[in-house]
């Protein structure tokens, strides 16, 4: 009987200093979450109980607290990103826009039809660019939207990129450049979206001959599973280029900014080729600056 009632004295002092040590415990934790609530810090929950259910608790709610704090990283980063934007797209846009106002301005006051014409054909060519400015931010807005898909359908990759190299005819005539081309004659088929593969090559050959120097070199090749377009051109300066940063929005290794590209080709590049099952990458060897485009083939076609 004596035994019993010392077991039992026994069991009821380890209850009531188990119950103590919860109740303890729960205050701590009471306490942390407070600390955590009111401070931007790094603080987690800790628990000095060798208990495998509070323990878990614990880490149940760190999870929830880790989670938070990413949610809020990424609030804190798309608003910067939002704010980066507005900033570059006003820039971007005022260029044109203060050069067609001065034109208007002068063709207004000019009397000679020469010079009419002339001003007249600036703000044609100003008004295009600024409409192409807005276009790719049109494009780039959706292609943020997750659910945005692209209608596919088989096509012949190869005549794809011809199609869109010869439309940029007159501008390598303008800058006196013969690009250097090497084209299998092999058939590419591939699963697409014909408008979105015409603008990947066209930002793609745009970037080349906006930021390029020296020759540009063309090739498009097969590899047995995949059809890949390769764009080569020299550079400037190549150190400057951050190939990291290549396909973010509004990336320009020129931080003066002082041509009228939006910053958006390639990053819409890379948007729209991934929609279709495909990589896209770059790179800068020496003073060549190469993009790389690769998309699986169709074997079924």
């Amino acid at each position: 009987m004596l035994l019993w009632a010392a077991a039992a004295t026994i069991a009821l002092v380890i209850s009531i200093l188990l119950f103590h040590s919860y109740r303890r415990q729960v205050r701590k934790t009471c306490r942390q979450l407070r600390f955590i609530k009111k401070h931007k810090t790094n603080l987690r929950l800790t628990s000095s109980l060798p208990f495998s259910e509070l323990n878990e608790l614990t880490d149940d709610i760190n999870q929830i607290i880790d989670h938070s704090h990413e949610i809020e990283n990424t609030a804190q980063k798309n608003e910067t990103d939002l704010k980066e934007t507005i900033t570059n797209l006003s820039h971007d846009i005022r260029t044109p826009l203060t050069s067609i106002d001065g034109y208007i301005q002068l063709l207004h006051q000019s009397t000679s039809a020469e010079e009419q014409a002339h001003y007249f054909n600036v703000i044609q060519s100003r008004v295009a660019v600024l409409k192409e400015m807005l276009e790719e931010l049109f494009t780039y807005t959706k292609l943020q939207n997750e659910a945005y898909t692209l209608q596919t359908e088989s096509l012949d990759f190869g005549k794809c990129v011809r199609e869109t190299l010869f439309s940029f005819y007159d501008e390598f005539q303008n800058k006196g450049i013969e690009p250097k081309i090497l084209f299998s004659d092999d058939p590419l088929p591939i699963t697409g979206n014909e408008e979105a593969l015409h603008r990947i090559i066209q930002n793609i050959i745009k970037n080349a001959l906006l930021h390029g120097c020296g020759d540009i070199s063309l090739a498009l090749t097969g590899t047995g599973s995949e059809a890949v377009f390769c764009c080569s051109n020299g550079v400037r300066h190549s150190e400057k280029i951050d190939t990291a940063k290549i396909f973010s929005q509004f990336y320009k290794a020129d931080p003066a900014r002082t041509n009228t590209s939006s910053g958006l080709g390639l990053s819409i590049a890379k948007g729209l080729t991934e929609r279709m099952n495909g990589t896209i990458s770059a790179a800068v060897r020496e003073d060549l600056f190469t993009i790389e485009v690769r998309f699986p083939l169709d074997k079924h076609l």
